[in-house]
């Protein structure tokens, strides 16, 4: 099915959004929320945070109870929708992304998952969420759809030249596919196959974008706890990737595959002896660098993985 995308109405309508930092965004990635708010406020874009948000189930809760799942990320909807009387809600975490756009879908195919919903939204004294009344975007849709890249441009200051960069989108950010009608080819909109969104964000800030082959690949973050040799191996895959492909910089858009990939680079040089030194940086940071926010305004010294040599060295800060 193609998906026709009017851009104008799009930038009307996430101009002003319902944020949903998720769990991860309070905690360990606390500089992409950071650096997020700091980059909506210069561009314009309005965030108001979803009244009363619940965890949306991460990996865990599924593994339990899919059904269960299903309705925690459905209350986040619900309330964006009848507390925060608002019809978008954006989600700067692929898994929180991934687990509304997939609630979304169950409710509106499974029986099953509307009854279950239905049941525990009745018990827990809050509105049923029904499919249809909140549209799930990303952090990425949020600024390519809702700025534009032609408005971007115009706000670059400083920029990112010289700084080469292998955008890294981590595999729910388009898995599973079907949940994802807006990513069809074609469409309009970012790619399943081949995503796009952060690579063109980051060329108009002047970043030089490298040929990275694993842009979907697993970092093994659900794997971190069960297997971490395995989480180790596969983040190797990626960091050896990048430099390969002459990347100086690894951009994320996930927490979770921004932290594996910072600790896990820790971990191979420890227990495998293989040393790797791509940093790993926010695409939210580097956009806000590039306009000329300060490391400190976008939570550069919060990360990691230290990039402030690299970024004084590049003339970027």
């Amino acid at each position: 099915m193609t998906v026709i995308i009017d851009k104008a109405a799009l930038k009307k309508k996430y101009k002003k959004v319902a944020y949903y930092p998720g769990c991860a965004l309070e905690g360990s990635a606390m500089p992409y929320d950071k650096s997020t708010r700091a980059v909506g406020k210069a561009l314009g874009l309005e965030l108001v945070d979803v009244k009363d948000w619940n965890c949306c189930g991460a990996m865990e809760v599924k593994n339990v109870d899919p059904e269960v799942q299903t309705y925690l990320s459905s209350r986040v909807l619900s309330n964006a929708q009848h507390k925060n009387k608002m019809d978008v809600v954006m989600a700067p975490c692929n898994g929180c992304y991934k687990n509304l756009k997939e609630a979304e879908y169950d409710l509106e195919h499974k029986d099953k998952s509307k009854q279950v919903t239905a049941r525990i939204s009745e018990k827990a004294g809050h509105e049923t969420y029904e499919a249809g009344g909140v549209e799930t975007i990303h952090a990425l849709d949020w600024i390519k759809m809702g700025y534009g890249e032609d408005e971007l441009r115009k706000k670059i200051k400083g920029g990112l030249k010289g700084l080469k960069i292998a955008n890294y989108y981590g595999c729910m950010y388009t898995r599973p596919r079907n949940i994802f009608p807006e990513k069809a080819e074609g469409a309009g909109g970012d790619s399943l196959t081949k995503p796009h969104y952060m690579d063109d964000l980051l060329a108009v800030a002047g970043a030089e974008n490298v040929e990275f082959p694993l842009k979907t690949a697993c970092c093994g973050g659900a794997h971190t706890l069960s297997d971490s040799d395995m989480s180790t191996k596969l983040v190797l895959n990626i960091l050896e990737a990048a430099e390969a492909a002459g990347a100086e910089v690894i951009a994320t858009e996930c927490p979770t595959c921004h932290s594996g990939l910072e600790m896990h680079q820790i971990r191979a040089l420890k227990r495998l002896s293989k040393e790797t030194n791509v940093k790993v940086v926010y695409f939210t940071q580097l956009l806000g660098m590039a306009m000329g926010l300060s490391a400190r305004k976008v939570g550069l010294n919060g990360n990691i993985s230290d990039s402030r040599g690299l970024m004084k060295e590049k003339g970027i800060i």
